[in-house]
């Protein structure tokens, strides 16, 4: 199936694997790019030289396209472009609008730019800066997350920017990629269904928590950061979100006191990168802690199988999910049903 994804990217098939922290490392994303998919590898938990190695270890996997997610905002931001630039790599995707000048020098190197956005705006400026894609995420998607629907959020945003626009947040099927594709996209953009796949390296026990979940199990809750973050409910999230300020914040020091002993970071440190987080918005003492901990509390689940200390990201489809199929299983499958769906359609009367 082309698309103006596909031919952007010379990938075959207009599916994108998100980049998921502690998820989308180089087996997923070179399964997912084996398959005809693109694959993008999740650095921001990576120091530089991890990413280095990453990047070549999917090199060594597969010779098809991949991506790298970053965030524009950290400081090594540009060390990480020239990664990307040094190792060929053909897509960089942002999980925060990139600077003009990022896009600029990616563009220069001949790498392909899709920023992930969750507003029109934020596709209207990156677009203006010389993006050549967004992906566009509604609120049914995992992580942090907004409150419109990708039904209303996805024809909004492709009316209002002439690049290709990638639907994500609440696909997961055939039947899906079909109907964003009448809205007007060029593919779409999946995590929590390759995050539940065989070539994941999610803890078994994680991923049948996930498939255990109905779609009233996924909430989005502001108890973990302050931010509105998509997640599967779990006692964590309970106790969090039914705690006083004072059993959170004691709650927040016990948990900050476990992770600062797993990651490394003093006190000062944590409490500075809380505060880095906390952009000007009314946090809590426990929730910048928590914030400074958050990808460790994912770490926790994703890579430990700590489902009691951590949290679980996850899209609503996550409640519609029943399996664990191979990259190449599900993206055939994906393609598969969406040509079923096509050729089903009525065909219009002539005139």
């Amino acid at each position: 199936m082309s698309t103006p994804l596909t031919e952007l990217t010379g990938i075959r098939h207009p599916v994108v694997q998100t980049g998921m922290g502690w998820v989308a490392g180089p087996r997923l994303v070179s399964a997912t790019a084996e398959a005809g998919a693109l694959g993008v590898l999740a650095s921001a938990t990576m120091p530089l030289g991890q990413l280095r190695t990453a990047v070549k270890e999917v090199k060594s996997r597969t010779d098809r396209p991949f991506g790298v997610n970053l965030r524009a905002d950290a400081g090594d931001a540009r060390e990480r472009v020239r990664i990307i630039v040094d190792e060929g790599v053909k897509v960089a995707s942002f999980a925060l609008a990139p600077s003009r000048e990022l896009i600029a020098e990616l563009k220069d190197a001949g790498v392909v730019v899709i920023p992930s956005i969750g507003a029109r705006r934020h596709a209207e400026k990156v677009a203006a800066w010389g993006a050549d894609a967004v992906i566009v995420q509604g609120g049914e998607g995992g992580g942090h997350t907004g409150d419109v629907a990708t039904s209303v959020l996805l024809p909004q945003v492709v009316d209002a920017v002439d690049i290709p626009v990638v639907g994500a947040g609440g696909f997961h099927d055939g039947r899906g990629l079909v109907a964003a594709l009448a809205y007007g996209a060029a593919g779409v953009a999946m995590g929590t269904r390759f995050l539940l796949t065989s070539d994941s390296t999610v803890p078994d026990a994680v991923k049948a928590r996930y498939l255990a979940a109905s779609v009233r199990d996924v909430t989005v809750t502001r108890a973990v950061d302050g931010l509105p973050h998509r997640m599967l409910r779990s006692d964590l999230v309970d106790a969090l979100e039914g705690a006083g300020r004072t059993r959170a914040l004691y709650q927040a020091v016990r948990r900050a006191a476990r992770f600062r002993r797993l990651s490394g970071l003093s006190w000062a440190r944590m409490v500075r990168d809380g505060l880095a987080m906390k952009h000007g918005r009314d946090l809590s003492w426990s929730q910048v802690l928590l914030a400074a901990n958050t990808p460790m509390l994912l770490k926790a689940s994703m890579v430990e199988g700590r489902t009691d200390l951590g949290v679980m990201a996850s899209g609503q489809v996550a409640g519609l999910i029943e399996d664990l199929p191979s990259c190449a299983e599900l993206v055939a499958r994906v393609m598969r049903e969406a040509r079923e769906v096509l050729e089903a359609l009525p065909v219009p009367a002539p005139e």
